[in-house]
């Protein structure tokens, strides 16, 4: 992408006020006409294989997924969670052991925890970006520590030199949670092969999504890739022979099908959600509204959500509303302060960013199917907030 975002949306131009659609956070019914085809004939090309699970498809989706992550292993599961669970699994973490992480997550990722019997501890962020904190992290550390789950949240990659070496001087394993970092890099090195495992989800939602729930285990390491392929299928070896307790989290030859076809035109949808980013980080200038940091020159972030933050969160979401902008809240209850959570282990010094971050922040739509009125439009109306 080029560094320039006037070259790609030129931000002189003024929103068209007959252009009055609604601008929603996710327009699914907005994808071609010639990708919904495409879609129909993946799917039916599974209704005629007569194999629905764990067949052709999932083998070429994990061999694909593999190959753009740079990765030697893909094992496809059910969704991002069980991804999660997995992967803890698959590495002997459980019962008795503490696994540090963000409070500034889906929900999903501490689920993953505690279904593998493990016990979370949650560090704080840092305010310009919403990531861990290293200092926060250093805290938490102690002798039942065995992994950092690492949140690439919002599709952000930042300082994973930092996190690595880390990891390594106290001898714990780097797990990241990828859901929202569909080819997000730096350097080129894909988020899920900096640490022994990447979890991913394909999530509708998601920057490259199903049709449905589905999910991905990425690793180097052949042992942990063999073991998550027997847990995913209720621990099997052969066909009826168990060697442990396993779950049912297989990816369905129809979603694999839908996600390879969707991989191809990924790339091409990472660049236009790039495209608005740069759009908005260029256009948006009211005083009241901060965004967050700019990612470092070596790396690509891929938009999964643009979140900015506002001391008057609620009344500027309103008045977005009021201009036909559809915003939501990534995430309003940091992890903490859920009900089953209150008493889970942290930073001794508390989580007061996270909570501060949960205040204020606010995601705009950055998705492939806006058009330049539509980024125009947002632009405009951030810009034009003044509470009363």
């Amino acid at each position: 992408m080029t560094n320039d975002p006037l070259s790609i949306i030129n931000l002189s131009q003024k929103s068209d006020p007959a252009h009055s659609d609604m601008i929603l956070m996710n327009d699914f019914k907005g994808e071609s006409e010639d990708s919904r085809v495409a879609l129909v004939e993946s799917v039916s090309r599974v209704i005629k294989s007569g194999w629905y699970v764990l067949g052709n498809e999932v083998k070429g989706f994990e061999r694909e997924w593999a190959r753009v992550c740079g990765v030697n292993h893909s094992v496809g599961v059910g969704n991002g969670m069980d991804a999660i669970e997995i992967a803890f699994r698959s590495l002997g973490i459980g019962a008795g052991d503490e696994v540090i992480t963000s409070p500034m997550t889906a929900f999903a990722t501490v689920l993953g925890i505690f279904r593998a019997g493990a016990t979370p501890v949650l560090a704080d962020i840092e305010p310009a970006t919403g990531l861990l904190s290293a200092n926060s992290v250093e805290r938490c550390l102690s002798k039942r520590t065995r992994a950092l789950l690492l949140v690439h949240l919002y599709g952000q990659i930042r300082a994973m030199d930092l996190w690595q070496d880390l990891c390594s001087r106290n001898g714990i394993s780097l797990i990241e949670d990828c859901a929202q970092a569909h080819l997000a890099s730096i350097d080129d090195k894909v988020a899920g092969s900096f640490g022994v495992a990447g979890a991913y989800s394909f999530y509708p939602t998601k920057n490259l999504g199903a049709l449905g729930d589905a999910g991905m285990l990425v690793t180097n390491v052949p042992e942990v890739a063999e073991k998550a392929a027997r847990i995913r299928n209720y621990g099997q070896t052969d066909r009826y022979h168990h060697s442990e307790f396993g779950l049912n989290s297989r990816l369905d030859e129809i979603q694999a099908a839908v996600l390879l076809e969707r991989l191809k035109w990924l790339p091409k949808a990472t660049e236009r959600r790039q495209a608005i980013a740069a759009a908005y980080r260029a256009g948006i200038c009211n005083s009241l509204v901060e965004l967050l940091s700019e990612p470092e020159e070596r790396s690509a972030h891929v938009y999964h959500l643009f979140v900015i933050t506002c001391s008057q969160r609620d009344a500027l979401q309103s008045y977005l509303s009021k201009f036909g902008i559809q915003t939501l809240i990534h995430y309003p209850v940091p992890v903490h302060l859920q009900g089953p959570c209150l008493d889970v282990k942290r930073d001794r010094v508390g989580l007061k960013n996270s909570e501060r971050h949960a205040d204020s922040c606010l995601s705009l739509p950055c998705h492939p199917q806006m058009d330049d009125n539509d980024v125009f439009k947002v632009i405009e109306a951030v810009n034009s907030f003044q509470p009363k």
